[in-house]
Order: structure tokens, then C-alpha cells, then sequence
């Protein structure tokens, strides 16, 4: 036949010259080789698609990685799927995904895209933290394990020590975190379906836990240990300036000079440093002016207004507060982000306007729209609101010296600074 005549031989591929145009050389049974102007020499198995009817070239490597004896094993093989009514090359790019999800689409590979994602929508402590518990809890087990593989009793298995052990808001949020991640993957084309949509209600609920905070008439002590506290300058400072501008931990611990405006009596924080993603505007007061100048001298030359110890460079940790608050004692009946909550039971107590009190307190209001109309118009509402609240404060410092009040007096020299 004139297709055994065509056959090619290991001489004739080698012999074979590149020309002013690609040409091929047919060695039957669908077998070809391709070659290029460039001197490059393909293989293609050239097939009528079983279903569609369409004639199909599929590449089976170059020559001469690819012999010819080779070849036409590979046409053979591809041959025999044809026959059997499957398309050839939809099956080996289905085998080339599959190996590729085991090695590239593992659940530590896909987490750090989809954390390429979240780490933009969430403050940089919170982005932090969610990295954190991933790599200190799921990625050990699981890390390397293709997504397509993962699956509820696996990482049911992988939470259980932690519910035993009692760590019940880590597997709330590992579970919520790893949804998210799945949910990403299903989204990516990367799996069909999120197999871990419904697990978080196979472990136990945390009990909800209020924010250690004082009751309003102790917030004398609270004054009278800050004063007393054998403490760092600038951790006394942090405290007090969270406590006079009722910020959450991580605003007050990342406030830079950059974003407070002196003569405005403004202090502006991006939204990206923000819990809710909102830029939210604290009017200052004399307490709080006092603050800053009592700090100024350590670190009005660099970018943060309390910068960390080891590296001043950056900012002071947002847990530092609340460590120093451990250390004075308050440990199980206040937490730095509880002095928001002492603010507000406080102000509710001294029948201030419920809204202001929210807005300080940068809690989103409902309806937006009024909230961006009325930024304004709230930060002046709020000046008086927060001139109380510094004077309320300092009133239960008195005799204790806070770190504004030494400011204040400081041309007085009535007491040395620690």
C-alpha cells in the first residue's frame, strides 16, 4: 500500500533540512513529523475526533528526545483510545491536571493565594493572625496534601485535639478560614465543591466571652496602678492615649505622626488600619495633645508615635498594652480592649448621645450613606463628648498623675518621669 511506502526510517528523520516553510513527513497510521524553518522537528498523531468528527493534531514530542520507535509506540497507545471512542488528547491533558493538583494545587500553595486576597481586605494584625493559626495548626498535617484531597474527615480529625484541649475559638476560626480557602478553590476551577461547608457544626460552640472590662467606678484604680506601674514611658503613654481617644488596641498601637494634624486637633487612621475598612477621624483633647508631647522627645523623629523596643523603626505590638495591664495586676478583670468598653458604659451612664458614642467608637453605622454625610458634622458633635470624657479621666487621676497631667505641669517639676 502507498502508506507502507511512506514509512519513515531513523536515516530519513535525521537527513531531514529545514526549508523556506514547515513541511511534514508522514510515516502512516496518523504519524507525522512536523518540521519547522527553525530546524525543529515535532511529532503529531493526526486523528479524527471520535465525537466531533474533526481532524485533531496531537503533539507526542520532539525528535530527537522523542525516537521514532517511540513515537510510533505513542501512536499506537493513542490509536487504541480512539477506538475505543475517547479523545486522546482531552484525556492526557486530564492526566497532566491531575499530577499537576498533586503537586502544585496543594492546600498550603492554594491558601497563600487566596491569603494574596484576604491579607488586602483585613487589618495587618488581624492578616497576621489568620497566617499564624494556618501555619501553626493546619499546615503540618495537611499543608502538602492536594486540595482535590482534602476532605471533612481528615480535617475533622486534624481539630479534634484542639476541641479536647479546649481551643474552641481556634477551630471556630480554623474552620472559617479553611471555608473560605475551599470556597477559593471552587472558585478558582481548582475542585468541584467545597467538602468542608458544613463541618463547623460538628464541633462544640465557644461560649461567648465579653471583653475583660472595669466597672465604671474603678476607674480610679485603674489610674492609680498606671501612675504606680513600674512601666515603659511609652507603654504608659500607649495605655492612656487608648484610653482618651477609645481606640481598639491595634489603632492606638500603629498610630503614626504622619496621620495626626496638631493644629486640627485631628487624628485621621486609614482605613486599611481600620477593623471596619473605614477611615475614622478621633477629635483630640487637651489630654490627648498632652500625650503626644509627653512622647514627642522619644519618637517625634520617626514614623510611629509608640515605636516597638527591639525595633523602633516600626510600631509597638498591639498586645503590649494589655501584657503591661497583666503585669499590673488586672489580669481576668480588664483587657486593654476593654477600656472601649468602660468608655461607653460611662458615657451611656452620663446620658451622652448614644450615636456619638457608637461613631468614637468606630462601630459602622447601618446606613452609610447618613454616615458619610454626617463625618463632619459628627466629628464636631463629638468634641464636646470627648472633652468630658479626657476631663472625666484626668478627674480620676487626680492625686495620681497621669501622663497628661504631668505634661501639664511639667514647667511645675512636681514629679520625675519614669
Amino acid at each position: 500500500m502507498g502508506a507502507q511506502a511512506t514509512r519513515l526510517s531513523d536515516l530519513k528523520v535525521k537527513a531531514a533540512k529545514p526549508k523556506e516553510k514547515d513541511y511534514t513527513l508522514t510515516d502512516g497510521n496518523g504519524l507525522q513529523m512536523r518540521v519547522r524553518i527553525n530546524g525543529s522537528k515535532l511529532w503529531n498523531f493526526n486523528y479524527i475526533h471520535p465525537v466531533t468528527k474533526k481532524r485533531i493534531n496531537m503533539g507526542l514530542g520532539t525528535f530527537p528526545e522523542v525516537s521514532l520507535a517511540q513515537a510510533r509506540k505513542r501512536t499506537v497507545e493513542a490509536r487504541e483510545i480512539v477506538a475505543q471512542g475517547l479523545d486522546p488528547k482531552e484525556q492526557r491533558d486530564a492526566e497532566r491536571h491531575a499530577k499537576k493538583a498533586a503537586t502544585e494545587h496543594t492546600l498550603e500553595n492554594v491558601t497563600t493565594a487566596w491569603f494574596e486576597l484576604k491579607k488586602d481586605s483585613v487589618t495587618a494584625a488581624y492578616a497576621e493572625d489568620i497566617w499564624r493559626s494556618l501555619t501553626l495548626h493546619v499546615f503540618p498535617d495537611l499543608g502538602s496534601t492536594p486540595i482535590s484531597a482534602i476532605n471533612a474527615p481528615k480535617v475533622i480529625g486534624m481539630l479534634r485535639p484542639l476541641e479536647t484541649k479546649g481551643s474552641l475559638e481556634t477551630v471556630k476560626r480554623l474552620t472559617q478560614r479553611l471555608n473560605e480557602v475551599m470556597t477559593y478553590g471552587v472558585n478558582s476551577g481548582l475542585i468541584y465543591s467545597n467538602p468542608l461547608s458544613g463541618i463547623r457544626s460538628v464541633f462544640k460552640k465557644p461560649k461567648k466571652k465579653n471583653m475583660a472590662a472595669l466597672p465604671p467606678d474603678e476607674l480610679k484604680d485603674l489610674m492609680l496602678a498606671i501612675a504606680n506601674a513600674s512601666i515603659k514611658r511609652t507603654t504608659r503613654c500607649l495605655i492612656e492615649w487608648q484610653l482618651h481617644t477609645m481606640t481598639r488596641p491595634a489603632e492606638a498601637a500603629t498610630a503614626r505622626w504622619a496621620d495626626i494634624d496638631i493644629e486640627k486637633r485631628v487624628w485621621t487612621i486609614p482605613a486599611e488600619r481600620m477593623k471596619k475598612r473605614r477611615i475614622h477621624i478621633v477629635p483630640l483633647t487637651d489630654q490627648a495633645l498632652a500625650l503626644l508631647e509627653a512622647i514627642k522627645l522619644y519618637s517625634g523623629h520617626r514614623e510611629y508615635v509608640f515605636p516597638a523596643d527591639r525595633n523602633p523603626r516600626t510600631h509597638c505590638n498591639s498586645q503590649t498594652a494589655n501584657m503591661a495591664l497583666k503585669r499590673m495586676g488586672f489580669e481576668g478583670r480588664l483587657v486593654s480592649h476593654g477600656m472601649r468598653s468602660m468608655a461607653s458604659t460611662i458615657l451611656n451612664e452620663n446620658a451622652w448621645d448614644p450615636e456619638l458614642i457608637e461613631v468614637a467608637l468606630a462601630h459602622v453605622d447601618k446606613d452609610e450613606v447618613r454616615s458619610a454625610y454626617n463625618r463632619a458634622d459628627y466629628i464636631e458633635r463629638r468634641r464636646p463628648m470627648m472633652k468630658w470624657w479626657s476631663e472625666h479621666i484626668q478627674e480620676a487621676a487626680t492625686g495620681n498623675l497621669s501622663m497628661s497631667a504631668i505634661q501639664d505641669n511639667r514647667d511645675r517639676k512636681i514629679v520625675s518621669i519614669r
